[in-house]
């Protein structure tokens, strides 16, 4: 996936609200973008370090621009666009990349299902039957660690994602939760039990249950981001 508009570089001068960001770029012109993620974002910014961003010229946008990568206190690239994820996966899907998911005759996004009125993020059809695969933005890394972990906030709807996985899963329908790492130089994924211990309890229940768990990792650039290896998950 390459970024089109090509992304601008700016300096972060604070993000607040949630989903507002004032950055400074190298002209000294002070801008306030969008910022198109809901989490905490901990650990994957730091005032003062570089960001990229694509400018929208839409008379009707609030905001001149939305925020995409943001320099780790660690050095490293972050994607915190997390509307990026599902096009990633799915560019992905359509490619065979991810193995474990190949050989699928058709494609849907965004299925209601479950007992709990959830949406799938891909609901796909093989020849011997469906799979619903649920995918997860990770952001989150350690400093003198390539582990990166999930979530960055106590996320109820993510344990829901889990308790209707498994439940399809119980039923003998293939369940898979995928976690998208669009975070550089990193090796493994795992629940960060730290923050949401209900979601870490989740994810254990999920797998007992036959949850299939899979992690892949992004190569993240400034000119685009293509998912390029899977990773092992420690739940």
């Amino acid at each position: 996936m390459l970024f089109a508009p090509e992304l601008e570089r700016g300096r972060l001068l604070r993000r607040y609200k949630r989903f507002l960001a004032d950055i400074e770029l190298p002209t000294g012109e002070q801008l306030t973008i969008h910022c198109p993620n809901t989490g905490s974002m901990l650990n994957c910014m730091r005032e003062g370090g570089d960001v990229w961003f694509t400018r929208s010229n839409d008379p009707k946008r609030k905001l001149p621009g939305t925020w995409e990568l943001s320099e780790t206190p660690q050095g490293r690239l972050a994607c915190i666009n997390t509307g990026r994820a599902n096009a990633l996966v799915e560019e992905a899907l359509r490619a065979g990349i991810i193995t474990e998911l190949a050989g699928f005759h058709t494609l849907r996004r965004e299925v209601a299902y479950g007992e709990e009125r959830s949406r799938v993020d891909f609901y796909l059809e093989y020849a011997e039957g469906p799979a619903y695969v649920e995918v997860k933005s990770v952001t989150l890394g350690y400093p003198d660690s390539a582990v990166a972990a999930f979530p960055d906030a106590v996320t109820q709807r993510g344990a829901k994602h889990l308790r209707e996985l498994a439940s399809l899963a119980r039923q003998g329908v293939r369940a898979v939760q995928l976690y998208c790492v669009n975070l550089s130089g990193v090796e493994a994924v795992r629940s960060a039990q730290e923050i949401d211990d209900a979601y870490a309890q989740a994810l254990r229940a999920a797998v007992r249950d036959g949850v299939e768990v899979l992690a892949y990792g992004t190569r993240v650039e400034t000119t685009g981001i293509v998912i390029d290896r899977p990773l092992p998950v420690k739940w």
